[in-house]
C-alpha cells in the first residue's frame, strides 16, 4: 500500500522532471517484471557480468543476484551504458562459499531454479515452461555451474545449437534466453507486470536518481514538515 506521506513526496518532486522523462518512466515499468530474475554465479570477466546486465535491462528484467565466491563482481559503465542505475541488485558475498545463501534466498521467493547448461538433460529454450516464476543460473564462465547449484536446480535449460561448438559465450546466452523467454511472457496471460504499488515505489526511486541535487531537495523538504 501506498502511504500518503510518500505520495505528498512524490507529487512535491514530480514538477522537477519534465513531462517526458515521467513518461518513459512509465512506459519501460509497464514493461517491468519480476515473474523472471537472473542469477550470476562468480562470474569473474567483468565484460561478461556488465553486458547480462545491460541484456536485463534491455528485456525488461528488474532484478539480479550476483554471487561472489572466488570473484568479486564489477560493471563496467562502458560496457553496461549506465543499465545497473535502474536495477536492482541482491549481492551474496558475506561468506566464503555464498552460492547456498542465494540458493535459499531465490526458493523462499516462490521461484524454481533453472540452470543454464547445455550437457544435461535439459530443456530446450522454446520448450521452456514460462508459466512459473523462475531463476535462470549463470555460472563462472568456462566450469559453467556449480555443483551445488546444479544439484539443487528444479531444472536444466539449454539453447538448440548445430555447430561444431557446444557452448555460447555466458552473455551471448543470457541474451539469448531472456530475448526468448521474455518475449513469449509479454504474448501471454501471464500476470507478469509488477504491482501498482512497486511501479510507485520504482518510479519515486528513478526520480530521485534523476535529480542532481536530490540531497539537499529530501533534506529541505522533511525538515520543514518537522
Amino acid at each position: 500500500m501506498i502511504k500518503k506521506e510518500d505520495l505528498d513526496y512524490y507529487n512535491h518532486i514530480a514538477p522537477m522532471l519534465s513531462d517526458r522523462r515521467k513518461d518513459l518512466f512509465d512506459v519501460i515499468l509497464s514493461q517491468r517484471t519480476r515473474h523472471f530474475t537472473v542469477i550470476l554465479e562468480d562470474l569473474y570477466q567483468k565484460h561478461n557480468t556488465s553486458a547480462i546486465v545491460r541484456s536485463c535491462d534491455i528485456f525488461g528484467i528488474q532484478d539480479v543476484h550476483i554471487i561472489e565466491n572466488k570473484y568479486k563482481s564489477y560493471i563496467s559503465n562502458q560496457v553496461g551504458k549506465g543499465s545497473q542505475k535502474w536495477l536492482d541488485f541482491h549481492r551474496y558475498r558475506e561468506k566464503q562459499i555464498n552460492t547456498q545463501d542465494c540458493i535459499d534466498s531465490i526458493k523462499s521467493q516462490g521461484y524454481q531454479l533453472i540452470a543454464t547448461s547445455p550437457h544435461n538433460d535439459s530443456c530446450l529454450l522454446h520448450d521452456f515452461d514460462i508459466t512459473k516464476k523462475s531463476a535462470f543460473v549463470f555460472g563462472v564462465e568456462k566450469a559453467g555451474v556449480s555443483d551445488t547449484m546444479m544439484r539443487q536446480a528444479d531444472g536444466f535449460l539449454k539453447i538448440p545449437m548445430v555447430g561444431f561448438t557446444e557452448s555460447l559465450n555466458v552473455s551471448v546466452a543470457a541474451a539469448i534466453t531472456l530475448q526468448s523467454v521474455t518475449q513469449r511472457l509479454r504474448n501471454s496471460t501471464i500476470n507478469w507486470q509488477l504491482t501498482e504499488d512497486e511501479i510507485f515505489y520504482k518510479k519515486l526511486e528513478w526520480m530521485e536518481k534523476t535529480i542532481k541535487s536530490i540531497v539537499k531537495v529530501k533534506e529541505r523538504y522533511y525538515s520543514d514538515r518537522l
